[in-house]
């Protein structure tokens, strides 16, 4: 075989895959954060779920990248079990239209596309023009690609030792194989049928044969999603499941059809070859449509059911509950697969780092309750659970806070770039709280070594410390639409704090001056009044910072 076959097939295979990245790219630093939204509204309807799946997948021109989204997105609990079904389904049938864009030959376009992509991207400034020619781009270079792979094939036809290979497709559990394991090699679907349409044009392989690596080739597509659910949820797991459960039952259903339509003296192969007996390329296109529209409305009424098998196969595991610090949300799932930012990447994130500190300020806020407890009752015993607290509210800080190291160098979109930036500035925050809760309890072990004890007026004081310290922090776990109310409300109990500070310490030289109070209780009360006052600082950055995000944490 000719080396240039090899250069020109691995160079058309590199730009098809690229161009089908850069899309992807394109879109997700459009769409952001607001990709939850939509699918929210959207998905609730089983019909809106299967186009929105199908549109996404259209755009992108990769079934591969919507999963692995939608894997993402189950993973965090932004879209339930049943949700996922519709996207998957659409999915399926939005990948064939990349081969019907081949078939239609709009590739005789994509220099023009690549070109208006391009020039949008290098001569338009602003942000969302730029990102809606990546995608135009994209689609451009995809087609280029498209047409090396063909071009580069096409002396194959006279080569018998490929000829002779290709002839062993016939044979519905090779072809399925070759199908399945070519595909799950290059993770794209797109790629590979428009490989087999190469073929196709090309004169090497007929429509007969190329039926049954296509039926592989919607397998293959799901290794993809399975590296996706690598140390996710079992949800994200069963999701992905379903994926190739509805790829398996295409694959049986037309397989059967293609063996035992031609014993009842009709052929499915020969109906779809009849509607473009000269275009080898739409013959495969129009299987690979039917393929996936017919499998869907077979599996549509049954997508309660298909929810079912996914539990039975891969059922809820009895765990005691997990043992040492971890954390509960944030799971990297997409990031180890081949796209380090996939579609929707932006949605899954922002929602786990939301749930993640929000059960960090959890934590921040039982510590402050256990250490005005622990003062209030000069009880150090208290000590030991608190300090558990804090050492796995230091923990959840540094991961983290590494864990949006990693995302940001990613981030396109400017809002979404934001909201992690003010998501840093919250962690850090939350963990300063934690230090001052901490502070406070460590003052109830001198208390009761050294037999101090407050006198009546400042354990009051101590009381109403406690309870706008845990106010304020209640009020940022508050789920709330409007940011601007949370900052005027937290601003407000800031000053309330400030404002009970500054009468605190005069009290306290006021029971000094009268002798109610001994030396040694006021120094820890004072210190006690700086931590206090502290606290309330970092709420407002927090409460800050999250005007900036432009989005309120939801509750745990």
């Amino acid at each position: 075989m000719n080396y240039t076959i090899v250069l020109g097939l691995l160079g058309g295979l590199a730009l098809f895959l690229y161009g089908m990245q850069m899309m992807s790219a394109g879109l997700e630093a459009a769409a952001g954060d607001r990709m939850k939204s939509i699918l929210e509204r959207l998905t609730a309807n089983r019909f809106l779920g299967v186009l929105v799946g199908a549109v996404i997948t259209a755009v992108i021109q990769s079934s591969s990248a919507t999963t692995v989204m939608v894997v993402g997105f189950v993973n965090s609990g932004m879209m339930t079990l049943r949700q996922a079904v519709w996207i998957i389904m659409g999915a399926n049938i939005g990948t064939t239209i990349t081969g019907q864009l081949i078939a239609l030959d709009v590739g005789v376009l994509a220099p023009l596309f690549a070109f208006v992509g391009v020039a949008m991207v290098v001569f338009v400034k602003k942000p969302q023009v730029r990102h809606y020619g990546s995608i135009l781009a994209g689609l451009g270079v995809l087609f280029i690609g498209m047409d090396m792979m063909s071009t580069a094939m096409e002396p194959l036809r006279d080569w018998p030792a490929f000829v002779e290979l290709v002839s062993t497709f016939s044979n519905p559990l090779v072809g399925i194989l070759v199908g399945a394991g070519f595909t799950a090699l290059i993770q794209s679907s797109s790629a590979s049928v428009g490989i087999l349409q190469a073929l196709a044009l090309s004169g090497v392989i007929g429509l007969d044969s190329a039926v049954f690596v296509l039926f592989g080739q919607n397998i293959g597509t799901c290794i993809t999603a399975v590296l996706a659910s690598i140390g996710t949820s079992r949800n994200a797991k069963r999701a992905t499941i379903i994926h190739l459960l509805f790829n398996i039952i295409g694959t049986v259903v037309f397989t059967t059809l293609c063996l035992v339509t031609p014993l009842l003296g009709l052929s499915l192969v020969g109906g779809v070859q009849s509607l473009t007996p000269e275009n080898p390329a739409a013959q495969i296109a129009n299987m690979h449509t039917l393929f996936n529209i017919v499998t869907t409305f077979l599996l549509l009424p049954l997508g309660g059911k298909l929810v079912q098998l996914a539990m039975r196969i891969l059922p809820d595991r009895k765990e005691s509950g997990e043992e040492g610090m971890h954390l509960a949300y944030l799971i990297p799932g997409p990031i180890h697969t081949k796209q380090e930012h996939p579609i929707g990447f932006s949605a899954m994130y922002l929602n786990q780092l939301r749930q993640e500190l929000d059960r960090m300020l959890g934590m921040a806020r039982q510590n402050t309750e256990v250490g005005f407890q622990a003062v209030l009752e000069r009880n150090p015993k208290l000590l030991e659970g608190a300090e558990a607290t804090e050492e796995y509210i230091d923990y959840l800080n540094k991961e983290i806070s590494q864990f949006i190291s990693k995302v940001i160098v990613h981030e396109t979109n400017e809002r979404d770039s934001a909201a992690v930036s003010a998501y840093f500035k919250i962690t850090g925050n939350i963990e300063r709280v934690g230090d001052h809760a901490m502070n406070i309890c460590e003052y109830s072990g001198m208390l009761k070594e050294k037999h101090i004890h407050f006198s009546d007026a400042a354990r009051r004081e101590l009381q109403e410390m406690e309870s706008v310290c845990l106010a304020v922090l209640d009020e940022l776990a508050r789920e709330t639409a409007e940011p601007m109310e949370l900052l005027k409300n937290v601003a407000a109990l800031e000053q309330r704090i400030d404002d009970m500070t500054g009468a605190y310490r005069q009290n306290q030289l006021d029971r000094m001056r009268s002798g109610a109070c001994s030396d040694e209780a006021c120094i820890i009360f004072s210190e006690l009044l700086t931590d206090f006052e502290r606290i309330g600082d970092h709420a407002l950055n927090i409460a800050e910072a999250r005007v900036s995000a432009g989005a309120a944490l939801p509750p745990a």
